[in-house]
């Protein structure tokens, strides 16, 4: 069978999951069954899979499914928690203090504090903290699962204290015996001196796509969700936006250059939190009084921007919940960010003890029904775990009855059935699509076989289409880290065939990879169950498939443009990048500025 053929029935899935989801807008949850048997079908018919392991690949899914939605469950009891104990309403009138404007709170919120949150966590965990508290604050559940979305690009390469770089691109390129050797002609003795350079290479390329981001979170947020439908209401904050993605990203570059990849995003966010809530506080670069721009009124609010719970009539009202002082409000983030870095910061090692094999703390399958496919759920190293401890600890912070929590946790589990229903297929699913090779057919697995179609096609253009397949790797499997296992040496090989500085293109997989998590079904799915928002994954991805395409396109511009910088700036590569960029220049020139005070 030729590659182009084989590459062809590897998309066929993407295919038909693209065009339920997006174009005939059905629910994950009827969509997702159809793909996962489309998946199986040419698992055990084309590439000739055994049933074996297409039912261990099903049954992994299954347990890794279960290991979201224990994370999602955490989430939503603790903003129920949060609601119950008048939290909500004190972190509500603190961001009024700060602007009533929708566009600066979510800049501070999900690109800030998001990014903070996946430098520690990583692994959706920003969607699982960040966008139920925009839903606390009075979003549209809609609005903040897309924004929430949108920011999974810039900070997830460097998420988990850089696991996508550490373990996948590590992962990926050891694979090859032959890497180290490679590494030390360039002069690196050391493994991690070698992804350190590829690090900070990757920072590069994303400090540079990441400036527009915030831009095109609150332009998205008001095309979509404001009274005029327009653009130009979000272009007006430009200012605001830029300072605030350069106080994240030129800290977040600094410190991948100088420290190596475990804390840009961390250190980024939290840096730019520093600087740019001290400078809204002070009016700098906001927009007058008056000028603030706000949701339509909750009447008017469309079917779809809104969930059960975000629901007024399914949560707590604020005037019958105590009143709490700003500090105590925010307490228990400040319990999960603290727990977050403690377990995750490499330096305690306390990873060896929270993932040790014992029995009572990993629970595994290996080698399931005696495929090479094993399972394991590590319940202490989960943020499910974290999020539901701190659920507790608010018990005795805000002082709420018992009585109280167990209504949060009746109303948590209410909301978790009904979004649960699309990952139970969408995991399996993408497990299947990976893990098809070892077939009679001796075909490569399906991801691999449709990035050599494209390969064959791209010619020396590559370096373009590089973040795509980046992107097609988390848009099927969920994680930036699993594209970058999968993705890493291939990428490099092609980097070599056509004659081009292999480790950059590389760097361009792993930025694709974190932007593939912008439109990853896997990651809608589970966004929306956090805030109880079932059956419109297809509609989140339409709001979102801009962004994605913006970053994947600009960072294959720029990165076109480095591989030939031996022909000069003046090559085809910067000349779209310089294209890119002027788009937003004149959309920004073209947008009634915000009147500043």
């Amino acid at each position: 069978m030729s590659s182009s053929l084989l590459a062809l029935l590897a998309f066929t899935p993407i295919l038909i999951v693209g065009v339920l989801l997006v174009a005939l807008r059905w629910p994950a949850s009827r969509a997702m069954p159809i793909a996962y048997l489309i998946v199986a079908g040419l698992a055990i018919g084309v590439w000739r899979v055994s049933g074996t392991q297409v039912l261990a690949a099903s049954i992994n899914g299954l347990i890794i499914a279960a290991t979201l939605i224990y994370i999602i469950f955490g989430a939503i009891l603790l903003l129920n928690t949060l609601q119950r104990s008048g939290a909500m309403r004190a972190i509500r009138a603190g961001f009024s203090d700060i602007t009533p404007d929708r566009r600066i709170q979510v800049i501070i919120i999900a690109w800030l504090f998001g990014s903070f949150i996946e430098g520690s966590a990583g692994f959706g965990t920003p969607a699982a903290v960040a966008v139920p508290l925009m839903v606390g604050l009075g979003f549209p559940a809609m609005a903040a699962v897309v924004a929430g979305m949108i920011i999974q690009s810039t900070p997830v390469s460097f998420g988990a204290m850089g696991t996508p770089i550490l373990v996948g691109l590590g992962t990926g390129l050891s694979a090859d015996p032959d890497m180290a050797e490679f590494a030390t002609r360039l002069g690196f003795e050391r493994w991690d001196l070698f992804l350190a350079n590829i690090a900070a290479r990757v920072a590069l390329i994303h400090a540079i796509a990441g400036t527009f981001i915030p831009l095109l979170v609150v332009a998205t947020m008001t095309r979509f969700f404001g009274s005029t439908r327009s653009f130009a209401e979000g272009l007006e904050v430009w200012r605001f936006a830029v300072f605030a993605a350069l106080a994240m990203t030129i800290p977040y570059l600094l410190v991948a250059t100088l420290l190596g990849p475990e804390f840009p995003s961390m250190f980024g966010g939290l840096i730019g939190l520093a600087i740019v809530v001290p400078a809204a506080k002070r009016g700098f670069l906001m927009p007058a009084k008056g000028r603030e721009w706000r949701f339509p009124e909750r009447a008017v609010w469309e079917p779809d921007w809104s969930s059960a719970l975000a629901s007024p009539t399914n949560r707590e009202d604020d005037d019958s919940a105590p009143r709490i002082s700003l500090l105590r409000a925010w307490s228990p983030y400040f319990v999960i960010a603290v727990l977050l870095v403690i377990t995750r910061l490499r330096i305690l090692d306390l990873e060896s003890v929270l993932r040790s094999a014992h029995p009572f703390i990993t629970w595994a399958w290996p080698q399931i029904f005696g495929s090479s496919i094993s399972a394991s759920f590590q319940p202490l190293w989960s943020p499910g775990s974290i999020f539901i401890l701190a659920s507790f600890i608010t018990i005795g912070l805000h002082k709420l009855p018992f009585s109280q929590f167990s209504r949060g946790i009746g109303d948590s589990l209410k909301t978790l059935a009904p979004a649960s229903m699309a990952l139970i297929f969408t995991v399996p699913m993408v497990q299947v699509f990976i893990n098809s090779s070892d077939g009679a057919a001796g075909f490569e697995q399906m991801p691999l076989a449709l990035a050599e179609g494209v390969a064959e096609l791209a010619g020396t253009a590559w370096p373009l289409f590089s973040p795509f397949i980046g992107g097609l790797g988390a848009f099927v499997a969920g994680s930036n880290t699993v594209s970058n296992m999968m993705f890493s040496l291939f990428q490099f090989g092609v980097g070599e065939r056509i004659g081009y500085d292999p480790l950059w293109i590389v760097a361009l997989q792993a930025v694709g990879g974190a932007a593939g998590n912008i439109i990853c079904v896997h990651n809608v799915v589970a966004a929306s169950a956090v805030v109880g928002l079932v059956g419109k994954e297809g509609a989140v991805i339409r709001k979102t498939l801009l962004a994605f395409i913006y970053y994947a396109l600009f960072t294959g511009a720029i990165g076109l443009g480095i591989v030939n910088l031996a022909n000069g700036f003046l090559n085809t590569g910067f000349f779209l990048a310089a294209a890119i960029a002027a788009c937003f220049v004149m959309a920004i020139a073209r947008a009634r500025p915000a009147a500043l005070p």
